[in-house]
């Protein structure tokens, strides 16, 4: 740290992001939530003409994409926010929606606090309950903007639209940003509230279903008012913070549904597919609505089955935290991926079954 470092932020304990192993080795990467498919079709297509336009900044509005993502769930262009990656939505919210702090639950996504405690934002961490669930009845009395991961991180556990509904009744003065990373995977979007609920803010990225997580492309959906309270925090600090390249392959993502439906399908296919393989063989899983599966393996700690599975060349996430400590979170690759963490699996717990019998095991073969 150097002396001319802002002493105010000496303790802050940034987010820590995924490996992105460069050494020549293959991993099986299942680590970070990438979708394991390429983006639609249409991508590489405009990116092939698009070079010339980089000698021009881009369009501070985001117009074109604003349109196509009004259109793509029937909303108007002023509905909608555009931001390099859902991260920036949510650092704009942090910064400029919290007047009265800020209400997360106890477990979920890491960067909520660095964010907090970046922006000088004073928060409550709100626990789950016994399954990892989050219990709208918990936010019922308190004050702060509600910062909620539907399907929540690491546990993949959604609330219902009902649920949510809840937690935007309690309060109609109270904001609820509901952070929908992972929503196409089975869960339900609370976009439907909006013409309800001007205290709802939704977030999404194109970095998961979209296979744009190398673009950096986030979208924030709420009232008009809203909005344009999160144009003039970008506008305050980048106004061209989505490139050109981003904005054309954002817009021609959002046009190829068909493409878009077969990859979240093919997800999902492979996340029952995986799960129904760990169960089998004794693991220990939360219900994901996901593109990944919070995974327990018997006998070993959450450390253990980590480091063995990559020693295996396989890549997941550990979180060093108190009550997840015994799991590990698995992205949903492509079905040979998940073939391959089953097969790994099965060598893992089989070796560690035959150490604890005390016979010769395939570790020092």
């Amino acid at each position: 740290m150097s002396r001319f470092f802002d002493q105010r932020l000496a303790a802050l304990a940034p987010y820590t992001p995924g490996e992105q192993p460069r050494e020549a080795r293959r991993w099986i990467k299942l680590n970070t939530n990438e979708s394991p498919f390429p983006p639609a079709p249409g991508v590489a297509a405009v990116l092939a003409t698009a070079a010339d336009s980089l000698r021009l900044y881009p369009d501070p509005t985001c117009g074109a994409l604003r349109q196509a993502a009004a259109a793509r769930y029937r909303l108007s262009p002023q509905q909608v926010f555009a931001a390099n990656g859902s991260d920036e939505v949510l650092a704009f919210c942090f910064r400029g929606l919290c007047p009265q702090g800020a209400l997360f639950p106890d477990l979920t996504y890491g960067f909520y606090p660095v964010f907090c405690r970046m922006f000088g934002v004073r928060y409550q961490e709100v626990p789950l309950d016994d399954a990892f669930c989050v219990r709208p009845a918990d936010y019922q009395g308190r004050a702060g903007t509600i910062f909620l991961a539907n399907p929540n991180a690491p546990s993949g556990l959604a609330l219902s639209l009902a649920q949510i509904e809840t937690l935007l009744a309690q309060d109609r003065e109270r904001l609820v940003v509901v952070d929908e990373a992972y929503v196409d995977f089975g869960a339900e979007s609370a976009l439907g509230l909006l013409a309800r609920y001007d205290n709802l803010l939704v977030t999404q990225t194109f970095s998961k279903s979209r296979a744009l997580a190398g673009g950096r492309l986030g979208l924030a959906f709420g009232s008009e008012a809203l909005i344009a309270d999160l144009e003039r925090l970008k506008y305050s600090f980048n106004p061209y913070s989505v490139n050109r390249l981003t904005l054309l392959a954002g817009e021609a993502a959002l046009q190829d549904e068909a493409y878009f439906r077969a990859c979240c399908d093919a997800i999902m296919a492979n996340r029952a597919l995986a799960a129904e393989g760990l169960r089998g063989l004794g693991c220990r899983l939360t219900e994901s609505l996901a593109n990944f599966l919070l995974v327990a393996a018997p006998g070993l700690s959450g450390a253990a089955y980590q480091a063995a599975l990559r020693e295996a060349g396989i890549l997941v996430r550990y979180f060093d935290q108190p009550r997840i400590r015994d799991y590990v979170r698995i992205s949903i690759g492509s079905r040979e991926e998940m073939l391959a963490l089953l097969a790994a699996t099965r060598q893992i717990l089989e070796r560690g079954n035959a150490h604890a019998a005390g016979k010769p095991g395939t570790h020092d073969e």
